[in-house]
């Protein structure tokens, strides 16, 4: 018993227990491939989250591993992501107020208390909550998270300051200040990324972040290009910097707790996606659940080894597919290839330049734009259109973690507007006496006598009113006056609401002021028990329930039948 629980704890250890060794050697290969694209990018993440450039290797190595043994997909990566950064920028730069201690501070806590929002959805089985940040809304999150970075990072490129402002009057001061633009350092940046669109032109299976780095480095290394203005990463000085509490303020952890449980619903929702995606690629299923635990711990070990919240990296996660990676292996390898650099290469690294960290973001963010798909939405579905446009906008306007809580609101009150207001169809059959949705000329006719229903949501207290207005509306608007109404059980009684049966106990007797018969089609066992716990029902004959609306019908036209009989005297003795 407990050797189960503790597999269903640890999925990504259990697969590795069944390891192939024929897996090894791709399993190195794209170990380290994934190492070449994290190290850098890590680095540049750590930047755009506010925090020092060592940060962001502290946040790939344990965690990798940890991933490795809690997570269940075989593919995915974990690491830095655009969107979790730019929400922890967001939230804990004013908070901070330019102190750097502090700043990474808050960063911790906000991925103690990210990670702990993860264990306590996935005790209480919540990963349906994949599905609460839709596609649209996340694609206008994506696209407003790298405009927004791609635009903060003009000034890192181009060596000047901006005011730390909102986006649109970042955009509107950057004009003037690209006069102001240091020489030396827009330079290196050119050559940043010269070397980075020529590799993944050239040579599109290497390494280009990487590449582009080391050249970089080269250039401010060679030139001593840092004595004449050209601004480098800080942190690596030989010794590892550790972070320190003594002055830390436990009341400030009260404006982190909210933005800490919209950090765990993006990330898991983006985690998810890459995953499900790589896992059906590979023939194989990921459990939401497990997977929203998996995310709490590896945030909670991120935490502990000071870095920042961490999710499902698709980039990285990508070049792990191309080298055919092919188990959780591949996180251990790339975890300790980015701990000998932490560990025994950090000397080099101080000749990073900040402007080229910034053409790696600029060029993570183009990436992530895709109006594309967003437009084309707009033919297949103009709600999602108007859903991930209005996220786009909010996110531009008001910022990363407003404009998710305004998508979130809106996705909201679109679902309610639906359930409040569903579709909903008349039916009837064809010439094969097979039951159909009628309109638009399709030849349905409806059967005479008869008005078939299909209310398209489950009725509740909010929508049953509605509902039972329709119906009347239908029964007293149709050209002729059935004798029968059927009504589809199957797809809106779905729970056993009082204010729903006693709805329906309503509605009967509507329909039988106006002689009409109430029939409900579907979910008979249910509706029975139902209505008799209830008490809401009167005679037998007043409401008629049948299994299905085929045998509704069969129903209805034997009591017709019965009803048109002449009755035989009886013969006198």
């Amino acid at each position: 018993m407990q050797f189960r629980s503790f597999a269903r704890w640890t999925p990504g250890l259990t697969n590795l227990r069944q390891y192939q060794r024929d897996w090894l050697k791709d399993d190195i290969r794209a170990g380290l491939s994934v190492a070449a694209v994290a190290l850098p990018v890590a680095i540049a993440y750590a930047e755009l989250a506010g925090v020092g450039a060592v940060v962001g290797l502290y946040s790939c190595i344990l965690p990798m591993i940890a991933y490795a043994i809690f997570g269940s997909s075989r593919q995915l990566i974990v690491g830095p992501d655009a969107a979790t950064c730019a929400v922890i920028a967001a939230v804990v730069t004013p908070l901070a107020a330019g102190q750097s201690d502090l700043h990474w501070q808050l960063t911790i806590m906000m991925t103690l208390m990210m990670g702990g929002w993860c264990l306590l959805a996935s005790r209480f089985r919540l990963g349906a909550l994949a599905d609460l940040l839709s596609r649209p809304i996340l694609s206008g999150l994506l696209n407003g998270v790298a405009i927004t970075i791609f635009v903060d990072q003009i000034s890192k490129v181009s060596g000047f300051s901006l005011p730390p402002s909102q986006l649109i009057e970042r955009i509107y001061a950057i004009p003037p200040a690209l006069l102001h633009s240091h020489l030396p350092t827009l330079g290196v940046a050119l050559v940043t990324a010269v070397v980075l669109f020529g590799v993944k032109k050239l040579r599109p299976g290497w390494p280009a972040p990487l590449l582009a780095i080391i050249v970089a480095m080269l250039v401010v290394w060679a030139g001593d290009l840092s004595s004449h203005g050209v601004m480098t990463v800080e942190g690596f000085s030989g010794i590892l910097p550790m972070v320190q509490w003594p002055d830390f303020q436990p009341g400030l952890l009260r404006d982190l707790v909210i933005p800490a449980l919209n950090l765990a619903v993006v990330s898991f929702v983006s985690m998810m996606l890459t995953a499900r995606s790589f896992a059906s690629k590979n023939g194989y299923e990921v459990n939401a659940d497990e997977e929203f635990r998996a995310l709490g711990i590896i945030n909670i070990v991120s935490g502990l080894s000071q870095g920042f919240a961490i999710s499902g990296a698709d980039s990285r996660t990508a070049v792990n597919d191309a080298n055919g990676g092919k188990s959780q292996l591949v996180s251990i390898i790339a975890a300790l290839a980015i701990a000998c650099v932490l560990f025994f290469l950090t000397s080099p690294l101080k000749y990073i330049p900040v402007c080229a960290l910034g053409v790696v973001l600029m060029y993570a963010s183009w990436t992530l734009i895709d109006f594309r798909g967003i437009w084309q939405l707009r033919r297949r579905n103009r709600q999602a259109f108007s859903l991930a446009v209005f996220t786009f906008l909010s996110v531009l306007l008001v910022g990363v973690i407003s404009g998710i809580g305004l998508a979130v609101l809106l996705g909201l009150l679109q679902f309610l507007r639906t359930v409040f207001r569903p579709t909903e169809q008349l039916l009837g059959v064809n010439h094969e006496g097979m039951i159909h949705s009628m309109g638009n000329g399709n030849g349905i006719k409806p059967v005479p006598g008869v008005m078939m229903y299909r209310f398209n949501s489950p009725l509740t207290y909010f929508n049953v009113a509605y509902f039972k207005r329709r119906i009347l509306n239908l029964v007293d608007g149709t050209p002729f006056h059935p004798r029968w109404v059927v009504i589809d059980a199957v797809a809106s009684f779905t729970h056993a609401d009082i204010s729903v049966l006693a709805s329906i106990d309503e509605l009967k007797r509507d329909l039988k002021q106006r002689n009409i018969t109430l029939v409900l089609a579907g979910r008979r066992t249910e509706l029975t028990r139902w209505f008799r716990i209830n008490r809401v029902s009167g005679r037998d004959s007043d409401i008629v329930l049948v299994p299905d609306l085929y045998l509704a019908l069969k129903l209805i036209q034997s009591k017709e039948q019965a009803a048109d009989k002449p009755q035989i005297p009886e013969s006198e003795g």
